[in-house]
């Protein structure tokens, strides 16, 4: 697998910014489903997590 290339399973998770996605299939359309900073819930395209940044492990926080 490609690093650019997203899960396309459904129910797969992946990590960007700290938060974690959720792959939600509906009505044919694929969507990253989670929440923002803030806790509000948030949906993103394939497109939109490339833009981002993604990876399949949380991001491990440096002190």
């Amino acid at each position: 697998m490609r690093s650019e290339d997203l899960p396309t399973d459904p129910s797969s998770v992946v990590w960007s910014r700290g938060h974690a996605y959720v792959r939600e299939d509906a009505l044919g359309r694929a969507r990253w489903v989670g929440v923002d900073d803030r806790g509000r819930p948030q949906s993103l395209t394939d497109a939109d997590l490339r833009r981002r940044g993604w990876s399949h492990t949380p991001e491990r926080v440096r002190h």
